[in-house]
C-alpha cells in the first residue's frame, strides 16, 4: 500500500507535445511528492519505456499510459488508454497510425499558414520539426513565436493554425477503445466536459455522448482534471457512479507549453477519494 496525497494520470513530455523529457518528468513527479502518475503522450509511448527503466525501489508508481484524437459523425474525443502490457501490439499499432497522421496534418499546417499568411518558416526550422517524435500545434506555435508571427504559442494556435480545418484527420473512437481492449487496457475519455479541449459539453448531452462511448467499450473518465470546477467534477462523479465507470484524475501537463501545473486536477484535498478511483488503481496493483 502506498500513500498517494497526489495522483496525476495526464501528463505529456517530449515525446509528444511537452517541454520536460521523460527523465525530467520523473523527476518533477518526485519533487510535487505525486505518489501515482502515467505519462500519456500523444501517439506515442515511447516515454513509458524510458521511464519504466528508470524506476527504483521507493518512487513513485507509474501507469503506463498514451493519449489519441478521435472523431466520428458526432463530434471529436481525446481517448487515454492505460496499461501493464510491456509490448501492448495494439496500442503500439495504434500510436504509429496517429503519428502518420499527425506527421500529414504538420505538413498541411505548415503549407496553410506560408500560403494564407505568407510566413516564410526557414527549411531547416522545419527539417527539425520533422525530426520531432511526435510534434503538434505547441511545436509550430513555437516556431511562429521565433520568428515573429505570433506573441505566444497560444495566440498562434488560436488565430492561425487553428483556422485550418483538416477533415477526417483522427481515428475513429470505437476503433482506438477496441485497441486498448485488445490489449487488457482501460480505455478512459480524457478531460469529458471539454471534448476535444476547446469545447463545453454538459448536461444531457455530456450524458449521452458517455452512453454511446460506452457502447464502443469505454470504461472510465478522467473526472478530476485541471480546469473543471468543483460543480463540473460533481457531476462527472455522478454519471461515474450510475454507469459504473472508472475515475482518474489528470493535470494535462505539459511543462512550459501549457500552463498547468503538475498535479493540478482538482483531487488534492478532496477528501475520501471515489470508489471509481480507486477500483481504477486497483487493477494496476495499486493501493492507497
Amino acid at each position: 500500500m502506498i500513500s498517494a496525497e497526489k495522483i496525476d494520470l495526464h501528463i505529456h513530455s517530449t515525446a509528444s507535445d511537452g517541454s520536460d523529457a521523460p527523465e525530467k518528468i520523473l523527476e518533477h513527479v518526485k519533487k510535487e511528492k505525486i505518489g501515482v502518475f502515467s505519462v500519456t503522450d500523444h501517439d506515442t509511448i515511447k516515454a513509458c519505456a524510458i521511464i519504466r527503466g528508470m524506476l527504483k525501489e521507493g518512487d513513485p508508481a507509474f501507469i503506463c499510459g498514451a493519449e489519441f484524437s478521435c472523431e466520428d459523425e458526432l463530434g471529436r474525443y481525446h481517448i487515454l488508454a492505460y496499461y501493464d502490457d510491456p509490448e501492448a501490439p495494439s496500442i503500439n499499432a495504434l500510436a504509429e497510425e496517429g503519428h502518420v497522421m499527425r506527421m500529414k496534418k504538420i505538413k498541411m499546417r505548415i503549407d496553410f499558414l506560408e500560403k494564407e499568411f505568407g510566413f516564410k518558416f526557414p527549411p531547416k526550422d522545419v527539417e527539425k520539426l520533422n525530426f520531432l517524435d511526435n510534434p503538434g500545434k505547441p511545436h509550430i506555435g513555437k516556431m511562429m513565436v521565433k520568428l515573429g508571427y505570433a506573441d505566444s504559442i497560444n495566440s498562434a494556435i488560436e488565430d492561425y493554425i487553428n483556422l485550418l480545418k483538416i477533415p477526417e484527420s483522427h481515428l475513429r473512437p470505437e476503433y482506438v477503445i477496441k485497441g486498448i481492449l485488445n490489449d487488457g487496457g482501460i480505455p478512459v475519455l480524457a478531460h469529458p466536459f471539454f471534448g476535444d479541449g476547446s469545447q463545453l459539453i454538459v448536461g444531457n448531452d455530456m450524458e449521452e455522448r458517455i452512453k454511446r462511448l460506452i457502447g464502443f467499450g469505454i470504461q472510465g473518465v478522467e473526472t478530476y482534471y485541471s480546469g473543471f470546477t468543483p460543480k463540473l467534477i460533481d457531476e462527472m462523479l455522478k454519471l461515474a457512479e450510475k454507469y459504473n465507470l472508472y475515475v482518474t484524475a489528470g493535470s494535462d501537463y505539459h511543462g512550459v507549453n501549457k500552463m498547468v501545473r503538475l498535479g493540478d486536477n482538482g483531487l488534492e484535498g478532496a477528501g475520501e477519494y471515489p470508489a471509481g478511483l480507486i477500483r481504477f488503481l486497483n487493477k494496476f496493483g495499486i493501493e492507497i
